[in-house]
């Protein structure tokens, strides 16, 4: 810059200023966000990518560890964070994620194209008919309706179905935890970030409909934030909620 350019550089700068006290995301004036290592482009509209959900993706790599080329479907990709840092950490694994938003399933290609890492990324809701999988992993939509009265204003630039999920925050989490049954391997897992005020509740719900090895892991601060499920090895599916 020299002294010419001053003072666009003051307005832009100023212009700056004025959306984030406003409240406009600091990710998305800069237009791109780091994630486990990765830089993502991130844009209005499609769920910005948090530092909580990295150790999801240390969960995930936790649970497919041991497991050679395993198959790995993210729901609900949103930029396509979980599923390329799953990708970068495990080249040999083959990678899948799905989103029901047009936009989000375009921008999680953009950043895997120019990433480098080949994740398929399809538009649908929830598993599109893949199945087998060895890990099923996610961050759905898991606030409950009445926080809207008291979400901060950043928020408001991000799709509610992204955030939001029914009188309690679970009805995607519970919709996802029945379809996830039918798409994982024998033996495979389930991963997903919840609220910590209503992740043991749905583990306790996946335990009562036969998933083995259920548990509840805390966040860096110690919150329960996520819930681990494993379908038996060589099983029938659970049964419905509520059937005899």
């Amino acid at each position: 810059w020299n002294d010419q350019d001053l003072p666009a550089l003051r307005a832009r700068v100023r212009g700056w200023l004025e959306r984030r006290l406003a409240g406009y995301p600091l990710q998305l004036l800069l237009g791109d966000v780091e994630f486990c290592g990765l830089t993502l482009e991130v844009r209005e509209g499609v769920l910005i990518p948090r530092p909580e959900t990295e150790a999801l993706v240390e969960l995930g790599l936790e649970l497919i560890a041991r497991r050679p080329s395993p198959r790995v479907l993210d729901v609900g990709t949103g930029t396509g964070a979980i599923a390329l840092a799953l990708k970068h950490a495990r080249p040999d694994a083959r990678v899948w994620a799905t989103d029901v938003d047009p936009e989000a399933v375009g921008l999680a290609r953009a950043n895997a194209e120019r990433l480098g890492l080949a994740v398929e990324v399809l538009e649908g809701a929830f598993t599109v008919g893949l199945d087998g999988f060895d890990l099923l992993i996610s961050n759905p939509p898991y606030l409950p309706e009445a926080y809207r009265a008291e979400a901060p204003p950043e928020l408001a630039y991000e799709r509610d179905v992204a955030l939001y999920s029914g009188p309690d925050g679970l009805d995607m989490p519970r919709e996802l935890l029945e379809r996830a049954y039918g798409a994982l391997g024998s033996g495979g897992w389930l991963a997903l970030e919840l609220s910590p005020d209503n992740a043991p509740t749905l583990a306790e719900e996946a335990a009562g409909q036969g998933w083995q090895g259920v548990q509840v892991r805390a966040d860096l601060t110690g919150r329960h934030r996520f819930l681990v499920a494993r379908k038996i090895a060589h099983s029938s599916p659970p049964p419905t909620p509520g059937s005899p």
